[in-house]
């Protein structure tokens, strides 16, 4: 077990010693003359012998000041510098934590206009559904989707997430080949659907006054475990899936999925966030990403056609959190 005196009244002598003036130290330690002068006696008090003699404008180091001043200027010139690594350190990677979904179908495709703006910074992004604790330093920041309101986080509020069903061209056109006519929402729970037991499809169904009893939504079929899955299954022609249009809109634009039902979105009170630790916001990394991200996201935003339901804008303040910092 270390005895040392209290780290202020040392660090108060070591200031006021480099510069012989309580002023001065006062001035480097953002504190005032008295508070330091304070810090200066108790270390006096505790050694049982004075550090400074007091002379008008200056204060003298004795012959023990004198002694003690190289180590302890030594000792924090050390603390400093490992502080300076580990900033360094911290500063020269950003890791980004975001869904399967959101980083395959919009991040991925973009974060390389994120480092050609920033090539001093080394980018690393994860992906993963399950819980990060952010606390601990898993990642510098992270992208989910929820409603939010993760306790010790700022979050940016970046879109809604909405859903409507995608399927391929060719599927499509083969389900209205069949029906002798075009696909209506209430032939749906008749055509193959991914996932079919997701009680998203419950709510659309409803949402569009499409009965469906419980038989169609527990009969066999796809099952997959994200978005980004279901797209591309949905790609490859093996059903409608209820996607976000937001996210898609670059296969839809190159004639991978089609929406059969512009006008019908359905949104269920989630959103995309982009969240982090409260006291990292000012980490200048964090605040890069994050003017960046939130610029790219009004973009995409400004560049919706709107024919897929309304899309609330990034929101441009933060909001403090209530529940786990755990995401």
């Amino acid at each position: 077990m270390r005895r040392l005196p209290p780290l202020a009244a040392i660090r108060a002598f070591e200031a006021a010693a480099r510069a012989e003036n309580f002023t001065a130290a006062a001035a480097e330690l953002g504190m005032t003359q008295a508070a330091v002068s304070y810090q200066v006696k108790s270390l006096e008090e505790r050694l049982g012998a004075p550090l400074f003699v007091r002379e008008k404008g200056r204060a003298r180091l004795t012959q023990l000041g004198a002694r003690l001043l190289p180590a302890l200027s030594g000792a924090f010139d050390q603390i400093e510098a490992a502080f300076a690594s580990h900033r360094e350190e911290d500063e020269s990677l950003l890791t980004i934590t975001t869904t399967h979904t959101f980083a395959n179908t919009w991040l991925a495709w973009r974060l390389g206009a994120f480092h050609m703006e920033h090539p001093d910074l080394a980018v690393r992004m994860t992906t993963s559904n399950e819980l990060c604790d952010l606390k601990s330093g898993d990642a510098d920041v992270a992208i989910r989707a929820g409603s939010g309101e993760w306790e010790g986080l700022e979050e940016y509020r970046l879109f809604e997430s909405a859903f409507t069903p995608m399927a391929s061209p060719e599927c499509l056109s083969e389900a209205e080949r069949r029906l002798g006519r075009r696909l209506e929402p209430g032939d749906l729970p008749h055509q193959h659907l991914i996932n079919p037991s997701d009680d998203w499809w419950q709510q659309w169904f409803s949402d569009n006054g499409v009965p469906a009893d419980e038989s169609v939504l527990r009969r066999p079929g796809i099952r997959l475990e994200n978005q980004a899955n279901e797209g591309h299954a949905a790609m490859a022609g093996q059903g409608f899936a209820l996607l976000t249009p937001l996210l898609w809109k670059g296969d839809v634009a190159a004639g991978r999925l089609t929406v059969p039902f512009t006008d019908r979105v359905s949104t269920r009170g989630w959103a995309y966030w982009l969240v982090y630790p409260r006291e990292r916001r000012m980490v200048p990394k964090v605040k890069r990403f994050r003017e960046w991200l939130v610029s790219e996201m009004q973009t995409a935003l400004a560049e919706d056609d709107g024919g897929w339901g309304t899309h609330e804008p990034v929101q441009a303040a933060f909001r403090p959190a209530q529940r786990s910092a755990v995401l």
